[in-house]
């Protein structure tokens, strides 16, 4: 019997993040019967394969040393004729300048997808990198978009037609992040416990973009509002990036440092989630942020910067509360909003985890990817 068509997922790092969190999503659930699947990393593959559940998914690192990708372009081409993939499926930038190899390669279906904004253009208004992706364009049979907002960036800022632009939402999986029956449980090595304390959390990447020194000097301004939250009022920040030790600074300086745990990148995020009270994203930018739709998937009220796709997962005053990015008293004000009314919380948490199950299924996900998979291999073949 023929195997089934195989799916090329090109991205620039496969390594702890959203938009790599997709990927696996996508690979973990889509029915093996349908595609197989493979996935090549411009520069590295890390222990992050590991998220991976099926051992015959290959793993490809380039290797790709700075600067413009089109050194790569031979060796690619080589790649892409040894394992003759139906669909090349690229992702963001970095990996859309590869297009032109898939291309060359005679690659039947060419897909490209946008996850979210580049740190140095967050607004989307860059002209350069406008130009680069209407550059590659003609390289591209068909973009997916993960927010409408990201939609209408490829339609009006580069031109792309709306015919060729799908937009697709990410999907959680509800089963993994689900809250606890009792409520908020305790974390492992965690130093605060629910519901002795309540604890004000968040999980990413401690990258610029992310912006979690937002949310050290927010919890400070927190305790000088409303200063009988220091006695339950904790604060969690995990992951690993450049920020971890500045966010640390902030809030030793304010004395506050002995009142948040930074325990670094942690593989168990569900059970994480399922010891917070509240989750927060304080981010300068993001697309669909899987970490919003995982926190409402475990019933947590969401305080997130109202940017991107935040606004299309947030429902402000009903899931949880939308503030403006970069804003400390903004933010504050909302985690005081938050602290001193748990029953709110509680209550948008509830309508949060309804809401993951009305419209962003990870099945409902799955399904439209394979939709437009099988949509654009009947077209192109």
């Amino acid at each position: 019997m023929r195997p089934p068509p195989l799916v090329l997922h090109l991205v620039h790092r496969f390594d702890t993040g959203g938009l790599e969190n997709g990927v696996v999503n996508l690979i973990n659930h889509m029915p093996r019967s349908a595609y197989r699947h493979m996935v090549v990393a411009l520069t590295e593959v890390t222990d992050f394969r590991h998220r991976l559940r099926h051992d015959d998914v290959e793993c490809i690192a380039l290797h790709k040393p700075p600067g413009h990708g089109a050194k790569l372009y031979p060796r690619l081409w080589r790649l892409l004729r040894q394992y003759r993939p139906a669909i090349v499926h690229t992702r963001n930038l970095a990996a859309l300048e590869m297009q032109p190899a898939a291309w060359a390669a005679c690659v039947p279906v060419r897909i490209h997808g946008e996850h979210g904004r580049d740190v140095d253009d967050l607004h989307g208004t860059s002209r350069h990198y406008q130009r680069v992706r209407r550059l590659y364009a003609p390289f591209v049979q068909r973009y997916v978009a993960l927010s409408r907002d990201l939609a209408g960036y490829l339609q009006g800022a580069v031109g792309i037609a709306p015919g060729r632009i799908e937009q697709v939402y990410n999907g959680v999986d509800a089963a993994r992040f689900a809250p606890a029956p009792e409520g908020a449980v305790p974390i492992a090595g965690a130093p605060f416990t629910a519901p002795t304390h309540w604890l004000i959390g968040t999980v990413g990447r401690m990258q610029t973009v992310k912006h979690q020194t937002l949310l050290a000097r927010a919890f400070v301004r927190t305790l000088e509002l409303a200063p009988a939250l220091r006695g339950t009022a904790r604060l969690v920040i995990v992951g690993e990036g450049p920020l971890r030790a500045l966010c640390q600074a902030i809030l030793d300086e304010a004395g506050a440092g002995a009142l948040a745990w930074l325990p670094g990148e942690r593989a168990d995020v569900p059970d994480v989630m399922r010891g917070l009270n509240c989750f927060v994203l304080p981010s300068l930018a993001e697309g669909i942020s899987n970490t919003i739709l995982e926190a409402m998937a475990t019933a947590l009220p969401v305080i997130a910067t109202r940017v991107g796709g935040n606004a299309e997962l947030v429902d402000d005053g009903l899931t949880g509360e939308l503030v403006p990015p970069d804003d400390v008293d903004a933010l504050a004000q909302a985690l005081v909003r938050m602290a001193t009314d748990p029953a709110r919380a509680a209550a948008m948490g509830r309508a949060g985890r309804a809401e993951v199950e009305r419209r962003f299924s990870l099945q409902a996900m799955v399904a439209a990817y394979q939709a437009l998979y099988d949509r654009e291999l009947g077209v192109r073949s």
